[in-house]
């Protein structure tokens, strides 16, 4: 990667006044902008604050398809990155651009990196931010794969089912709540028993706003709905805290047509033979007339 000419000017001069910094956007749409210099930056509309403690071990790149990789440690503060958001998740999966710069001329510049937030720890009123290159997308399964069940997400483009059409969601206050992941509700009927099943629970409002979870069991129990996520919300839910909750599928092809009136957007293969068919053969002395065969048979 060639330096710009000013920047490699100032290079090599032999007296450099660089630093790094760091713009984070989350997936919420929420930004911020990080430096491990002594003063706030700023440029290309990001403010980049210097009383973050961010630092960053040596960026390991390579040419090919290996995946770029390196960590950057800062210090919780409330007012940058709090223990809070990212006990709830708030920044995993953020997009992250860092830069080396002169910070007596911002306009002498270089990109050093492109990609995203992977693992996050947390320890001593500190995190520890794993980032990943662009090319960490390559390690994600690619093209169709031949199954009984339809591989597209609900409501997405593939699919083509609009959950805001009634009967697919319910927009609901939280009325009863434990262990941050069990939602019971006394208003919420004019649906099936077991119609949210593997739906999603989207936080509106509150503390946790903006988090989801998918639903692990849905049912009817004196009178109220329980619903029950399969891990506990990573923030705290209050009674009145709005919520959205969409029906769910379970990729069978039955489900699509009488669920959601939808076959003909099916992205399974449901008559596959499965692996007994494997198992069967023509025995001697059957009627081997080329149909199917069954088991025991040899027609």
């Amino acid at each position: 990667m060639g330096l710009p000419a000013d920047l490699q000017a100032h290079l090599d001069s032999g007296t450099t006044t660089l630093c790094r910094t760091w713009a984070v956007v989350r997936r919420d749409g929420e930004s911020y902008g990080f430096t491990d210099h002594d003063r706030d930056l700023a440029f290309d509309g990001v403010t980049f604050r210097a009383d973050t403690g961010l630092t960053a071990h040596a960026l390991e790149q390579a040419t090919g398809l290996s995946v770029d990789n390196t960590e950057a440690l800062g210090a919780l503060s409330s007012a940058a990155v709090s223990e809070a958001d990212i006990r709830a998740g708030r920044f995993d999966g953020a997009r992250v651009r860092a830069w080396l710069v002169n910070w007596t001329d911002v306009r002498q510049r270089v990109r050093l990196f492109d990609g995203t937030f992977g693992e996050i720890t947390r320890a001593g009123g500190s995190f520890r931010a794993e980032l990943r290159g662009l090319t960490e997308a390559l390690n994600q399964p690619q093209g169709r794969v031949y199954q009984p069940g339809c591989s597209a997400i609900l409501g997405g483009r593939g699919c083509g089912v609009d959950l805001g059409r009634p009967g697919y969601s319910a927009e609901v206050a939280v009325e009863k709540v434990g262990k941050r992941k069990i939602f019971r509700f006394a208003r919420l009927d004019g649906f099936e028993p077991r119609w949210f099943e593997r739906g999603r629970l989207t936080v509106l409002g509150g503390a946790a706003a903006g988090l989801a979870g998918i639903v692990k069991t849905d049912r009817l129990s004196a009178g109220e709905r329980v619903i029950e996520l399969w891990e506990d919300l990573r923030a705290e839910i209050a009674p009145g805290d709005p919520v959205r909750i969409e029906a769910g599928c379970d990729r069978r092809a039955e489900t699509c047509r009488l669920k959601f009136d939808n076959f003909l957007n099916y992205r399974g293969f449901p008559h596959i033979p499965g692996d007994d068919w494997l198992a069967r053969y023509p025995l001697r002395g059957g009627a081997n007339g080329g149909g199917s065969l069954v088991a025991g048979s040899g027609g």
